[in-house]
């Protein structure tokens, strides 16, 4: 846990380095950034430590920042499209499934504070997809809100998500998995648990299980959502076109 992370964050400059690299921008107050990659497991040892030692609320404030910079991008992107459709494309960019990518492309797995105890099951959680929610929160915090526009829509969707690709691809994967469960005589079955997030949100996992055996899983802000990526993530390990 301490090695390279810990001389990172006692080197102030490398940290600001660190950050500009990732943002794109000049951070004022590190002491945010730090924040924003600590998670909670970093600090469950320390004695006094609490929950506002944390990134969680951070992690809640960027939520809520990417998502209001994405829908006035698709807004604007698609004047003419209907509420369901910006809905869709909206949840599909700021899914736990892609913000946990976005983060690892990022390099941000180097820079979060993790207990070294808590391993590879935290990492595949949405440890990394936090910590980027919570960047953003940082960078809103320190820099304003036109500055986390920016690096939401430079660094991150323009940076790397397909628009295109996802506005053109079947959103409905539950049904095309459905469909070919049936033809195989497969017997499908979604199983779900869902997890409390910082602001009394749930994040819900779904997991796709044919005959028995897990396929794939996928995450999400709700069920249904949870449902559609772990069924897309199942058709692509199916070899389903």
């Amino acid at each position: 846990m301490f090695s390279f992370v810990s001389r990172l964050f006692a080197s102030d400059k490398s940290f600001r380095q660190a950050v500009a690299t990732v943002t794109g921008q000049t951070p004022k107050n590190s002491r945010l950034y730090r924040l924003a990659f600590t998670h909670s497991s970093a600090v469950r040892q320390l004695p006094g430590a609490g929950r506002h030692q944390t990134n969680e609320r951070l992690e809640f404030l960027g939520d809520a920042v990417l998502g209001t910079v994405v829908a006035e991008y698709l807004f604007k992107k698609y004047p003419y499209e209907q509420e369901g459709f910006l809905t869709e494309v909206r949840s599909r960019i700021v899914n736990r499934e892609s913000l946990n990518g976005i983060a690892l492309k990022l390099g941000l797995d180097k820079l979060v504070q993790l207990d070294a105890a808590q391993g590879r099951a935290a990492r595949s959680r949405s440890v990394n997809g936090n910590a980027l929610e919570a960047l953003v929160g940082a960078v809103y915090l320190d820099l304003g809100y036109k500055a986390a526009r920016k690096f939401v829509l430079t660094r991150l969707v323009k940076g790397f998500v397909d628009v295109h690709t996802l506005t053109t691809t079947t959103a409905n994967f539950k049904s095309k998995l459905v469909e070919w469960a049936q033809r195989q005589g497969k017997v499908l079955r979604y199983d779900i648990t869902g997890e409390a997030r910082p602001g009394g949100m749930m994040e819900f996992t779904a997991s796709v299980l044919l005959d028995e055996e897990v396929v794939a899983t996928g995450m999400g802000l709700s069920k249904k959502q949870a449902e559609q990526l772990a069924a897309e993530r199942a058709l692509t390990e199916l070899g389903v076109a």
